[in-house]
């Protein structure tokens, strides 16, 4: 939602800077030179990424555009999870966590908090570490270094997206200029047409160098930074897991373990320690 604000805040602010300094709007649309610039930054697109990066560009901009950013209320889900599934640990035994993650959908723990069971990376970085902690026996350095290597690969992937949608925010202006020398070439065909139709000409051949700067800068660039945000989300996400995960490995009991987690969550968007005691206080109510 904020990134249809922030594109109709741009647009209007150009748009109507330009028209309270008395330009026309008709000089402005240009489909061609737009045709130029669009069409060639995507064709670099396709080029430079991967046909799997160019799905996951358009997958993380429908996320963008209709997906809601991740909060205290996200983290707070995760934390129930986590601390059902270890105190379960804890009663009976890792053991008796398989068929939680084995299968997660019909697993009471998961689906009592289905905006974990949504949040595929978090789901399956929970599922994969338990299935390797509950088959292996390893030391809990061990187990945090699998963990660490989990979240480095995850985060590198999921940088693959904005960093490719942003080399090509950096290359829109250089297209506009390619589609303002376009424009200019066609100009000089016309020097003996009259002067109103060789401004209008120089006029068009101009907005194509405006159009690749404003893609950059106000388009592209934008959504590629708020894409890279989302994956830092989600890498703090796990990172949270990768705390209480750790700690319970350490031998920690699960409360403890989740106190460890909740301090690896983001400031603001961290429960406070009341805060989360009540929360668990009423999740085993709920339980009982």
């Amino acid at each position: 939602m904020f990134a249809i604000i922030g594109l109709v805040v741009v647009m209007g602010a150009v748009i109507g800077g330009y028209l309270l300094e008395g330009g026309n709007l008709h000089v402005l649309w240009q489909p061609i030179e737009l045709l130029i610039i669009g069409g060639s930054g995507f064709g670099a697109l396709l080029i430079s990424s991967p046909m799997k990066v160019n799905v996951a560009i358009g997958k993380n901009l429908v996320t963008v555009f209709t997906g809601k950013p991740k909060g205290k209320a996200d983290y707070t889900e995760i934390l129930l999870v986590l601390f059902d599934l270890l105190s379960l640990a804890r009663r009976e035994g890792v053991i008796a966590l398989e068929s939680h993650v084995n299968k997660p959908d019909g697993s009471a723990i998961f689906t009592n908090r289905p905006s974990v069971l949504k949040n595929h990376a978090v789901l399956d970085f929970i599922c994969d570490n338990f299935k390797a902690y509950t088959a292996a026996s390893m030391e809990p350095h061990e187990f945090e270094a699998l963990m660490e290597i989990d979240i480095d690969s995850h985060h590198a992937d999921a940088l693959q997206a904005p960093t490719n949608l942003n080399r090509i925010a950096d290359a829109f202006p250089a297209l506009g200029i390619v589609a303002a020398v376009m424009g200019v070439v066609l100009t000089m065909g016309k020097l003996s047409e009259p002067p109103e139709v060789l401004g209008h000409s120089i006029g068009a051949a101009l907005v194509g160098t405006f159009l690749g700067v404003l893609l950059s800068y106000g388009v592209a660039g934008p959504l590629a930074a708020i894409m890279g945000t989302l994956v830092e989300e989600t890498s703090a996400q796990l990172n949270v897991v990768k705390a209480a995960m750790n700690a319970f490995a350490m031998g920690w009991p699960p409360a403890m373990a989740l106190e460890s987690a909740r301090r690896a969550i983001p400031a603001h968007d961290r429960p406070g320690f009341d805060e989360l005691e009540e929360l668990l206080r009423q999740s085993k109510k709920g339980g009982a």
